[in-house]
């Protein structure tokens, strides 16, 4: 289960959830740290938390499980400090932490360029239909029957979450000419003076011809995207969703593209993606019938948790960890920004 170990005499930090690519980066930045890492392929959890010896620091990802239980099994390990290389922290139970000790700290901004290009990317595929151009040509098929799309021009994008990746695709959208209604629970007056309409959630939904998803996942917010909010949109809307996986009622949206509620649904995250994302199951029967079904579906778009994953993204994820580790255990605080 372990697959890499180096020694050093500073501190040790656990990693879990660890790619070829996450080694490969925070050995690079670690160079100016000299810290002691400890290798987990696998996701954390009750099963493996155990494994845990004199490590001071965990380093999480997206789909470890920190909940109360595991949190407190850290604290009597002597954990001080879980530090989430991702900037979602729905997967963290933030009171246990709290109550055991535990700081938590994370990366709120890694190149937010990187996942607004990628949510642009999935809406010009699953618009243009490229990867469907692209087996037919290598097919030697080069009719365009199946391939009709519509122009992004003038069309009315909603994004739900004004945040900075919210922002970097804002950016981009209005490059196309699109009108960009906007959602958040706090405005930004600097996007209202570039043409960017805040209404009510709503009027996003009943106006917007695309909706993209930029928001953290609160427990305000869970199902979101819903039968009642579906109800509200245009028929044939476009989704897009690089967020969290749980902003969406998957059984409902399900529903919605059988009626063509939905015209085109693109998702870079998964609500049970905990049991399939990161992982090769090419040779395995998947049991997820739920997401069988979806990628079935002609005018879905699925990609496995794929939109941050640029080298200038890895590079400021492992940088930004690295430094509030090394911030809090020389220092005893790091930028309020990234604390939680």
């Amino acid at each position: 289960m372990v697959f890499y170990y180096v020694t050093n005499n500073f501190m040790k930090i656990a990693f879990f959830s660890t790619k070829p690519y996450d080694k490969l980066f925070f050995e690079q930045e670690n160079s100016a740290y000299g810290f002691q890492f400890n290798f987990f392929e696998t996701h954390l959890g009750p099963h493996i938390v155990n494994a845990i010896e004199d490590e001071k620091v965990v380093c999480a990802f997206v789909n470890d499980k920190l909940n109360r239980q595991v949190i407190e099994v850290l604290a009597q390990k002597g954990v001080e400090l879980i530090a989430l290389r991702c900037a979602g922290f729905n997967n963290v139970d933030l009171e246990a932490a709290k109550e055991f000790g535990i700081q938590v700290c994370r990366v709120p901004a890694y190149s937010p360029e990187a996942v607004a290009e990628h949510t642009m990317a999935m809406l010009l595929t699953l618009n243009r239909k490229t990867h469907k151009a692209y087996n037919r040509v290598r097919e030697q098929n080069f009719a365009l029957n199946g391939l009709l799309g519509f122009n992004l021009h003038q069309k009315k994008i909603g994004i739900i979450g004004t945040g900075k990746i919210g922002k970097a695709f804002i950016k981009i959208a209005l490059g196309f000419g699109a009108e960009i209604i906007a959602y958040d629970l706090y405005p930004d007056q600097q996007l209202t003076t570039q043409g960017v309409n805040y209404k009510s959630l709503d009027e996003l939904f009943k106006e917007s011809d695309i909706i993209s998803l930029h928001c953290p996942l609160t427990s305000e917010n869970h199902y979101l995207i819903n039968s009642e909010s579906l109800g509200k949109m245009k028929d044939g809307v476009t989704i897009i969703n690089t967020s969290r996986g749980n902003l969406i009622n998957t059984q409902d949206v399900i529903k919605a593209l059988k009626e063509r509620k939905i015209g085109l649904l693109g998702i870079d995250v998964y609500e049970q993606e905990e049991k399939l994302f990161f992982k090769d199951l090419s040779t395995t029967i998947i049991e997820d019938e739920t997401i069988q079904l979806l990628m079935s579906y002609p005018n879905v778009l699925v990609t496995a948790h794929q939109a941050f994953f640029t080298t200038e993204a890895l590079t400021e994820i492992s940088q930004r960890t690295l430094r509030s580790i090394s911030d809090l255990s020389t220092k005893g605080i790091t930028d309020a920004e990234v604390m939680l």
